[in-house]
């Protein structure tokens, strides 16, 4: 059997057998299942992608069945796989696997252990089938089924509102970028007459310069199809007006923090840019509207990132922004960057969420950074850990010598950006330096506040109940409770966290090793000269742009590194050596601060905007439509016929033989009389 067919069809039968097995397989058995099945299609991607790497693979489509015969619209579901798709084959089974395994211990109290896990493999196969479409339609499917999986790993705890909340949140803001998306395949088709994504790319150069009359004017076609694809990239991949459901994500358990956003469902849109870019790159306004709404979406979410003291959504914004510098890149088309960016990323992010949720663990599901300090000294292994994942987002490296994984692909998209000599190339440059400023601030706030300076769990109501439940059972004074937790007779005082197990400890491990090391071993590949080989077939990307990449001043290469140090020594400064220093600073910017912890008040403009409005009109059609006019005309009416009818019969029915046999008489008379006149 061909591995690719193994590689996506085993999440699907893992999430089967899981899924309707459920508790009658028991936890352990439900787990090992879908486990197994993602570190198989792990061991399988990785000997493709390395293939593709070393330039001794070229690129395949199997075949699985015909799927649509419809007049002029004919494709088979089949699957595709050259470089880009290995790319992400290893991104999303590599960090899936490691999610499985992690969830063993962090997931080990819950009672839906089957459940979860059946959700994770199908998200997985979701994505699988994404990447590896070989038509529009294909890749629309994966679309989606990441969107329902999502939906269901977001809301998995349905009993708590705001993860309720978040889920439906999620998959409305997702609708509306989909609707972009299902329009731009609907567009595509009426123009090309094919849904087949190498045919489209063939012959999408011929297309540049045509336009439709659309609303008595006319319009560039390339232009109006890219845009409204790119809206679907927009709500998938959380970009600047469509980013609200990322942070409300966070809902969810922390392993589905890691998956959903660090390596699969908001690359996904990454990825449709990147696979398109043929198309994208016959208009330039397409290009330029990628370009500004990542710059703009890199910088806003990163002065957010600044501001908030929940531990996961300081790296959900951090992911909103990394995905703005991925778009940056494609819109300057210099699309292998932003696939770079996206493989290092998937590891320094996946390794930073499972980092703090092995310090949530610690703290008994304190997300609150204020209720910190200290954890270096508790939890090393996890501190370590975090320490590389921040060393690799923020970019530590010396130029031409060696650099965590983020210093090579940011800077390469830097490098890019700058190299396209364009306006909305140089905005996002210097949106792109301003943000790796706040970057570097941010990532060194939540270590300085996390592992550093004095405890401050005692003021944590969590951990305040958690300690008190371990007395009301009966723990004494001085001793442990049932998590091995030392405590003093004032219940919170000697608290001790404590380092995560094993098996959450593993998955860390493989992360710091790609956090540290996969930037230096493929950089060579993705974007050095003559990496234009590597792409060929792929995506347009350039060997002239490269070499103009690799051509830049000296000052370009090193402003990311100086920006670098200096959000860390501001950190410092603010966190360590004057930590009375930023509530000063909050007071003194009052309104500008306020506005940016607010997220900016989008959610509140979408509510007076969208939501109010919705819920009023919702409530009118029901009070006035439902209720006032199908109901009282309809089913209440026709009910209410019935009884009025029912009660004049009631009058006539006396009951007496002679009443009844008048009745015959008279109908009898009346027949016999209509007959003889007709």
């Amino acid at each position: 059997m061909n591995p690719i067919l193994l590689i996506v069809f085993l999440p699907l039968l893992a999430s089967a057998i899981a899924g309707l097995g459920n508790r009658a397989l028991g936890n352990t058995l439900a787990k090992s299942v879908t486990t197994t099945g993602l570190f198989i299609s792990c061991a399988l991607s990785w000997p493709i992608f390395i293939s593709f790497v070393s330039g001794h693979a070229e690129p395949q489509v199997v075949q699985v069945l015909q799927w649509v015969r419809s007049g002029s619209l004919t494709f088979d579901w089949a699957l595709r796989v050259d470089t880009l798709t290995a790319i992400m084959l290893v991104v999303i089974t590599t960090v899936s696997a490691l999610v499985h395994l992690y969830s063993w211990g962090y997931m080990a109290e819950d009672p839906d252990q089957p459940r979860f896990f059946a959700y994770l493999s199908l998200f997985t196969f979701a994505m699988l089938m994404l990447v590896t479409a070989d038509n529009l339609v294909q890749m629309f499917f994966g679309w989606e089924g990441v969107g329902l999986a999502s939906y269901l790993l977001i809301g998995f705890w349905f009993r708590k509102p705001s993860a309720s909340a978040a889920a439906i949140k999620a998959f409305v803001v997702n609708r509306v970028g989909d609707l972009g998306f299902m329009l731009g395949i609907f567009g595509t088709f009426l123009v090309f007459n094919t849904v087949s994504i190498p045919e489209i790319l063939v012959r999408a150069p011929s297309m540049a310069g045509s336009t439709v009359h659309f609303l008595g004017m006319q319009w560039d076609t390339m232009t109006i199809l890219c845009i409204l694809l790119f809206i679907g990239a927009m709500g998938k991949s959380a970009q600047l007006g469509l980013h609200t459901w990322l942070p409300d994500a966070m809902e969810g358990p922390t392993p589905v923090s890691a998956l959903i956003h660090a390596a699969t469902m908001v690359t996904a849109g990454v990825f449709m840019v990147c696979r398109l870019s043929p198309m994208f790159q016959t208009s330039e306004t397409a290009m330029h509207v990628v370009t500004y709404v990542g710059a703009a979406t890199l910088f806003f979410a990163a002065t957010i990132g600044t501001t908030q003291w929940d531990i996961k959504r300081v790296i959900a914004y951090s992911t909103c922004s990394q995905l703005g510098y991925m778009f940056v890149a494609a819109g300057v088309g210099a699309p292998g960057a932003a696939m770079f960016h996206l493989f290092t990323h998937a590891f320094f992010k996946a390794l930073l969420f499972l980092g703090a949720g092995s310090v949530i663990h610690a703290m008994h599901h304190e997300q609150d950074m204020r209720y910190y300090g200290g954890l270096r000294k508790h939890i090393p292994l996890t501190y370590y850990a975090m320490l590389a994942g921040t060393l690799a987002i923020t970019g530590l490296g010396i130029v031409d010598v060696f650099g965590f994984a983020g210093f090579y692909s940011k800077d390469s998209i830097l490098e890019a950006a700058y190299a396209s000599a364009s306006d909305s190339g140089r905005f996002g440059f210097w949106m792109g330096i301003l943000a790796a400023l706040l970057t570097s601030f941010y990532s060194w706030r939540l270590v300085f506040l996390t592992f550093y300076g004095k405890p401050r769990w005692v003021q944590s109501e969590h951990i305040q109940h958690a300690v008190h439940d371990a007395h009301a059972h009966g723990d004494h004074a001085h001793g442990h409770d049932d998590h091995g937790h030392a405590h003093d007779d004032d219940g919170t005082a000697g608290y001790h966290p404590h380092e995560s197990p094993i098996n959450m400890l593993i998955p860390l491990g493989v992360l710091t090793l790609g956090a540290i090391f996969a930037g230096y071993l493929f950089h060579h590949s993705f974007i050095s000269e003559g990496a234009g080989h590597f792409w060929q077939g792929s995506v347009a990307f350039s060997e002239e742009l490269i070499h103009h990449m690799h051509g830049v001043p000296t000052w370009v290469k090193w402003a990311p590194f100086v920006v670098m140090a200096l959000g860390f020594v501001t950190a410092w400064f603010a966190y360590i050596r004057n930590p009375k220093l930023p509530a000063a600073f909050v007071e003194q910017l009052g309104v500008v601060h306020q506005f940016v912890f607010n997220k900016w008040y989008f959610d509140e403009l979408y509510d007076f905007l969208f939501v109010r409005p919705a819920f009023w009109l919702g409530d009118k059609f029901w009070k006035l439509g439902d209720i006032g006019l199908i109901d009282r005309f309809g089913p209440n009416g026709a009910a209410w016929v019935v009884a009025q009818g029912s009660r004049a019969a009631k009058k006539v029915q006396s009951g007496y033989l002679y009443s009844y046999a008048l009745v015959m008489l008279l109908g009898l008379t009346a027949a016999i009389s209509w007959v003889m006149v007709h």
